[in-house]
């Protein structure tokens, strides 16, 4: 369904109906909406089911990267913990000796000559404690690509909106259907990863 914009075609490089088109703002089936770009108008039967096809494609491909993004997200975070873990053990395991021998000396200071006698006791404190950490330090072979990754997510999200918001139904139901096709193949992924967006 066209609509005059109210503009001379000379002045903008018009259309082939010499009319420029303007979005239709309620869901219809009819085709001439501009789908991402100027030149890309579906206005034929054909024209519009192959545009149907990619969105839904597109929309597939937007379920697995969440999904890939997710399962990465949960191994990285792992690996990085795990890292984190080993280098605090080693820290605490270098600094053992001198923490005790701190220790003793604060005691002896305290308690007078007496303390000298006496065994140092086994300390609960800083010694058995390890830096127990809830965020996973910055890496950058981790957290460079997980940038990327919800980059590109983000750009896929963005492109399914850009064609909803042309109201053209046999889009939308496409983006819908892509959407939930997506899920049934990779939503298993994101539940085992534990995130999503």
């Amino acid at each position: 369904m066209a609509h005059n914009h109210g503009t001379p075609s000379s002045s903008t490089g018009a259309s082939a109906s010499g009319h420029d088109m303007m979005m239709i703002p309620y869901l219809h089936f009819t085709g001439g909406d501009f789908l991402f770009f100027e030149e890309w108008q579906p206005s034929s039967a054909g024209a519009i089911a192959g545009a149907c096809i990619g969105l839904a494609l597109l929309a597939i491909l937007e379920r697995w990267l969440g999904a890939t993004r997710s399962v990465l997200n949960a191994h990285w975070r792992r690996r990085a913990l795990e890292q984190s873990a080993i280098r605090d053990k080693a820290f605490v395991g270098r600094n053992v000796s001198s923490e005790r021998l701190h220790e003793s000396n604060d005691r002896a200071e305290s308690e007078g000559p007496n303390a000298a006698a006496q065994p140092p006791a086994k300390s609960n404190g800083a010694i058995s404690k390890t830096r127990i950490r809830t965020i996973a330090p910055f890496i950058a072979a981790y957290d460079i690509p997980r940038g990327i990754l919800y980059a590109l997510e983000m750009l896929l999200m963005y492109l399914l909106m850009l064609a909803v918001m042309t109201f053209q139904a046999a889009y939308i139901i496409s983006i819908v259907l892509g959407l939930g096709i997506g899920e049934i193949l990779f939503g298993r992924a994101v539940a085992i990863g534990g995130g999503g967006h």
